[in-house]
């Protein structure tokens, strides 16, 4: 094909974004290779909110029937205040003219990264190599990009028309075409721990998906097929060791919810929690999307659903393209725009904001905040104005706006 060239694309990172997109684009016939550090795909406590924007774009890929049968439906979520026992419940259903799934679903992100594996091994023109690593960006010229890849055979150059950067925070690829990640990280670290015990049964009306504000320590709890999941912030003065232990992880469940004896623990996943996004999303053949490119703290299940949104606006540019519908450099430079500005105009700040309503410690501040909640979750007009904004889909849409 005249575009990109005699070369295939890759597509570093095996994770949602970097499948999402190598599956996108392989289909549309371009010749795809996606590189993955790890032997194996990893099952993590990552990702688990898919939001309705999100979900409608898997649907173009026919993803949705299995990730909907993995996952879990929630088309209710609330913020909870425990000191009070207040809380304010939104229904996703006064969105479902705006989208095919007026709904969260909860699936772990890795469940979707197999699926996209596993279609990609179907399709003659995309290849998946594990334990491929990438050391580092060589150049660029005209035609393409060289890069350096360690592999089961010892390091590599591979070349590609075009080299596009999902390989995470720690992206290499971004590091080494010295793009810089401006932004910030949090002092505290966030803590994930899943377990079976049913919450439900002990905490009234728990919804699937529940922001808990708590003087003492807030959390967010929700849910994953049979599975809870519990967030909470942590001490920066408190070790690894210490935060990750049984005991630590115990104590924060009991706070939760008291019962006697211990709860039975799953995975548990601590992490640095960042603000940051890349200066630009783009230098000549080298893209970068989803966490390379952005990444924020968890409080909405923003991060990977901006990935995905990165990773659809991308593959239709590479199509615009190729079709004769876009210019190449307008059309990468207009990616970049449309990405990049929504990143940090909305998905920072909203992120932030709510970092900052879940820390919220002065009673009269809280009060006020869970009363702001409740009014706008019983008036079905506001409500439906704030499901458009923490849903994603009015970001989606005023990003295709930017030119």
């Amino acid at each position: 094909m005249s575009f990109p060239g005699k070369d295939p694309i890759i597509v570093c990172g095996a994770g949602p974004v970097g499948g999402v997109l190598a599956l996108y684009l392989a289909r549309e016939g371009f010749n795809i290779v996606l590189l993955e550090k790890e032997k194996t795909l990893p099952e993590d406590l990552r990702a688990s909110t898919f939001h309705p924007p999100s979900m409608d774009m898997l649907d173009r890929l026919g993803l949705m029937p299995r990730l909907i049968e993995l996952g879990l439906i929630v088309s209710k979520y609330q913020y909870r205040d425990r000191r009070t026992g207040e809380i304010a419940e939104f229904d996703l259903s006064h969105i479902k003219d705006e989208t095919k799934h007026p709904y969260r679903l909860q699936c772990e992100q890795w469940r979707l990264n197999k699926i996209c594996c596993e279609e990609l091994s179907k399709i003659p023109n995309a290849k998946v190599l594990f334990d491929h690593d990438v050391i580092k960006v060589i150049d660029q010229d005209a035609d393409g990009v060289n890069i350096l890849v360690k592999t089961p055979e010892g390091e590599k150059t591979m070349r590609g028309s075009y080299v596009i950067g999902a390989e995470g925070a720690n992206s290499m690829v971004r590091q080494t075409s010295g793009l810089q990640y401006g932004g910030f990280t949090y002092p505290e670290k966030f803590l994930v721990a899943s377990t079976p015990f049913p919450f439900e049964k002990f905490l009234p009306r728990l919804a699937g998906v529940n922001y808990v504000s708590d003087p003492d320590e807030w959390c967010v709890v929700l849910r994953c097929n049979n599975l809870w999941r519990v967030l909470f912030p942590t001490s920066p003065n408190d070790s690894n060791e210490k935060l990750l232990s049984d005991s630590h992880i115990q104590d924060r469940l009991q706070h939760l919810a008291p019962k006697k004896g211990d709860y039975e623990i799953g995975h548990r996943t601590l992490y640095n929690v960042h603000q940051r996004v890349a200066d630009t999303y783009r230098t000549g053949r080298i893209l970068l999307a989803g966490d390379s490119a952005h990444i924020n703290n968890p409080l909405g299940g923003m991060g990977m659903n901006g990935g995905l949104h990165d990773a659809f606006n991308l593959a239709e540019k590479f199509l615009g393209i190729r079709e004769g519908k876009l210019e190449v450099n307008a059309a990468l430079d207009l990616y970049d725009r449309q990405r990049r500005l929504t990143a940090t105009k909305f998905v920072q700040e909203q992120s932030i904001a709510n970092k900052k309503l879940m820390e919220e410690k002065d009673p009269d501040a809280q009060k006020k905040r869970q009363a702001d909640f409740m009014r706008q979750a019983a008036d079905p007009g506001l409500a439906k104005k704030f499901l458009l904004r923490t849903s994603m889909i009015n970001v989606v849409r005023e990003s295709y706006t930017i030119q």
